[in-house]
């Protein structure tokens, strides 16, 4: 009898633990912010990693829109290829557990969005698309930051 009572309690324990991780990975570390978006809590440095990859993601769009504005053919378009690759997914690789655990899962689905439209774009430059075909490729990444700055803001954890 008692067994089968520490069996129920564990298992309502693990249940009860399962849930919450869930949630979290779900929710993240979050709050409503003064401005309406969502504030993701962060430490310092953890902030600092993410602000960082979304520089790079301006960087590449500057690097990519000065390498369409210098050169005429889809061949000598290889600046640009190299930063939207130098950003895609392979740039995502040694993400802290942690950190992912507290930014919230519609967040982390539009950053591996963005990721793989760097991807696509590298890809699309690569195979020869035109200046046009680029720059909606372009407008596609810049419509996915956009909103994601509309949603959400990065706050230090107090």
């Amino acid at each position: 009898m008692r067994s089968g009572i520490l069996c129920t309690l564990a298992l309502v324990l693990w249940l009860s633990g399962a849930a919450a991780i869930g949630w979290l990975f779900l929710k993240g570390w979050t709050t409503t912010g003064s401005d309406g978006r969502t504030e993701i809590l962060l430490s310092s440095s953890e902030r600092d990693l993410v602000l960082t990859q979304m520089r790079q993601f301006l960087q590449a769009i500057q690097a990519v829109l000065a390498d369409l504005g210098t050169n005429e053919s889809p061949q000598q378009f290889k600046a640009a290829e190299a930063a939207a690759r130098k950003v895609g997914m392979s740039s995502d690789e040694d993400i802290n557990p942690a950190l992912v655990a507290k930014i919230p899962l519609a967040f982390k689905q539009m950053g591996m969005s963005v990721h793989h439209e760097f991807d696509r774009l590298a890809n699309g430059i690569a195979q020869g698309e035109t200046a046009p075909q680029i720059l909606r490729r372009l407008s596609t990444i810049t419509s996915q930051c956009t909103a994601c700055h509309e949603l959400y803001r990065l706050s230090p954890r107090q």
